[in-house]
């Protein structure tokens, strides 16, 4: 896997197939540009809707932020609940969160009937807040209740039972959801579609998209791919191939670390099989992996390479989170770029005729891609047009250089805000 970054999952990957460059002129009905969780899920739904189908990537399968990040699945967007209701009201609200609640199924769906190597699920999925607030806690699950959503209140002491750490107050356990391995998720992903017959190339980057006499001619390795439609899924690599879509996300990076193996130290500071994740915006999430090692994740940036001392830095907080750990060791650390629109929902829908974009994961991607890619396969073949959820969120500017800066400064306002709200309700 040494095409891949150097991160947890590229070592610990099951699959090693290399798919083949383009090299040869083809037809298809759809071509997918990107084979990431969307590109993917889109290409595998088309071909068992009856669509010949075509997926190109400019690296490999899972290579950007679908196969180097936290593995958590759950439901929801990374909007804030309150601020999508706001805008769409509360029927269009409960169709899209019961779309993400879709999602997260198929997910589960997929790693099940794909076997062993599709992910390793593991259940459970614990929010733990830094400050006291039971009764936030108590509102969020009965809401979610209406939609199916199992929770548990979890009190400080039931919290700390299970993440032994001062920094941590009351919680809720999320039953339903679950996390996995995500390169080895996307990597079954395109081993299915392939047995279904779609063709995966990798290393093959598109440089060029053009309209001809009602289909479209994409150029990638100095050879053409003609097809009725087509699917961008480029995630947070996106470039400037079709400029509308690179105007409308920001490439925001985010950053994790695997330990090395911690022996019995690890029961003293978690002791559950469930991923964590706390409240902050942009905060701590993490799980145990091969039972003693921690993956951690945190922090946002828009800077595109990873900053100085990474390592050094995620390493400090988790032994801020978990004085009693001492001094770890750390096996790697590394980062990946999500993609994110300035409304922070996804990006689905119609550019122009034939030609439909799958985007703006970032923050909460493994449930809405595979929703994503299975909607775009409706519209295409006509199925439905659940499609249409997603339109009051479209392709606004991301404002440039200076939409990066603000991203920054939003960020760095969330930390202020954090430190605020703790320092007020303390646990």
């Amino acid at each position: 896997m040494s095409d891949y970054p150097h991160t947890y999952y590229s070592r610990t990957a099951c699959d090693a197939t290399a798919y083949p460059a383009l090299t040869a002129d083809c037809d298809v009905d759809v071509c997918v540009v990107g084979a990431g969780l969307a590109g993917l899920t889109a290409a595998r739904e088309l071909a068992m809707r009856g669509q010949s189908v075509a997926v190109l990537d400019a690296n490999r399968v899972g290579w950007g932020a679908s196969g180097r990040n936290g593995g958590q699945v759950s439901s929801g967007f990374a909007a804030d609940d309150d601020a999508v209701l706001k805008q769409v009201g509360q029927a269009h609200f409960d169709a899209l969160y019961r779309l993400s609640i879709e999602g997260m199924e198929m997910v589960r769906d997929a790693c099940r009937r794909l076997g062993a190597g599709a992910g390793g699920l593991t259940p459970g999925i614990l929010k733990v807040l830094r400050y006291d607030d039971p009764a936030g806690l108590a509102a969020h699950r009965d809401r979610m209740a209406a939609y199916g959503r199992r929770f548990t209140l979890l009190n400080r002491d039931d919290v700390r039972a299970q993440v032994n750490s001062p920094a941590y107050g009351p919680g809720l356990f999320d039953a339903d959801a679950f996390h996995i391995h995500p390169l080895n998720y996307t990597r079954a992903l395109a081993a299915d579609a392939a047995a279904r017959g779609v063709a995966v190339y990798e290393k093959s980057r598109v440089t060029r998209i053009a309209p001809v006499q009602g289909r479209h001619r994409l150029t990638a390795n100095r050879t053409t791919i003609r097809a009725r439609h087509v699917v961008m899924a480029t995630g947070g690599y996106t470039d400037a191939l079709v400029p509308a879509l690179r105007r409308a996300m920001l490439p925001i990076a985010t950053y994790m670390l695997a330990t090395g193996p911690l022996g019995a130290r690890i029961g003293d500071a978690i002791d559950t099989t469930a991923a964590i994740i706390d409240d902050r915006r942009a905060g701590n999430y993490y799980r145990v992996l091969d039972g003693d090692r921690i993956v951690w994740g945190s922090g946002i940036s828009v800077r595109r390479s990873p900053p100085p001392q990474l390592a050094d830095r995620l390493k400090h907080e988790l032994q801020g989170v978990f004085p009693q750990l001492g001094d770890v060791s750390v096996d790697m650390a590394w980062s990946g770029l999500m993609s994110y629109a300035r409304h922070r929902m996804p990006q689905v829908g119609q550019l122009a005729p034939g030609l439909w974009y799958c985007t703006a994961f970032g923050g909460q991607g493994l449930n809405t891609t595979a929703i994503a890619g299975r909607v775009v396969a409706e519209a295409i073949t006509g199925e439905t047009d659940r499609i249409a959820a997603f339109a009051p969120f479209g392709l606004t500017w991301a404002g440039g250089v200076l939409g990066r800066a603000a991203a920054q400064a939003t960020y760095w306002g969330y930390q202020v805000g954090d430190r605020w709200r703790e320092r007020m309700r303390p646990v």
